[in-house]
């Protein structure tokens, strides 16, 4: 377990699955097997959080950032002090992104993590508010420096909306405390095809274990609530 000396917001994982496991199908296509209930329970999740944090795959399969639009829960935001969107965070290690998506022209804040490498390409340019580029020993991204510089700038609550790499790195520092998970009723199958957690796997005696607490069904569908048990 990793030890936190300073603060950091706590992570919810957020994603929908099929029955078997797979958070999109074999040719990795934006997912959208989830009913309309489960695209409310999203909003509702990232409607809850500060900032929003996904890889660089999500966003370029999908092009746009899960922003909040209900008006309900806009004012609920702002009731509460916050700003009409959470901060959107994309991470990628290489910097690689396209300034033509139309995530670049939403009106929701822009942040990048990435590395010192990953971000020369995106210097004095607008398009990111914020970039953080704390490096691992390995010029990977140090998940934990990185967390814990974003309570100072209001962040203390991040949904994680995939892909399953980031879960898997998040959870190898011991960096997730809650998942919501929707198992959705239809078969992807495929040896490749995206998981909710990526990686290279646990042995059993070391897997992250988990806490369940509630479940609820919708029609043909699960919603599962889960805690990470430490």
């Amino acid at each position: 377990m990793v030890e936190t000396s300073f603060p950091r917001p706590t992570t919810t994982v957020v994603l929908a699955m099929s029955a078997d496991g797979k958070i999109a199908d074999v040719q990795h296509s934006p997912p959208e097997f989830g009913s309309d209930e489960d695209y409310a329970h999203l909003e509702r999740q990232v409607a809850a959080a500060d900032g929003i944090l996904f890889g660089s795959a999500t966003l370029k399969a999908g092009e746009t950032a899960m922003r909040v639009v209900t008006p309900e829960l806009i004012a609920e935001r702002l009731k509460q002090g916050k700003p009409e969107q959470p901060a959107q965070i994309v991470c990628t290690r290489s910097g690689d992104l396209d300034p033509n998506l139309r995530f670049f022209q939403q009106a929701v804040p822009h942040w990048l993590v990435t590395t010192k490498k990953g971000a020369q390409s995106w210097q004095d340019q607008s398009y990111f508010e914020q970039v953080f580029t704390h490096e691992s020993a390995e010029h990977s991204i140090d998940w934990l420096k990185t967390l814990q510089a974003m309570p100072a700038l209001g962040v203390e609550k991040i949904a994680v909306l995939g892909g399953g790499q980031i879960v898997a790195s998040l959870l190898a520092d011991d960096l997730i405390d809650e998942l919501h998970l929707t198992v959705c009723p239809l078969l992807l199958g495929g040896a490749s095809t995206p998981t909710p957690v990526a990686g290279q796997g646990w042995l059993q005696q070391d897997a992250p274990w988990l806490e369940l607490i509630s479940v609820k069904q919708v029609e043909s569908e699960l919603f599962l609530h889960y805690r990470r048990r430490r």
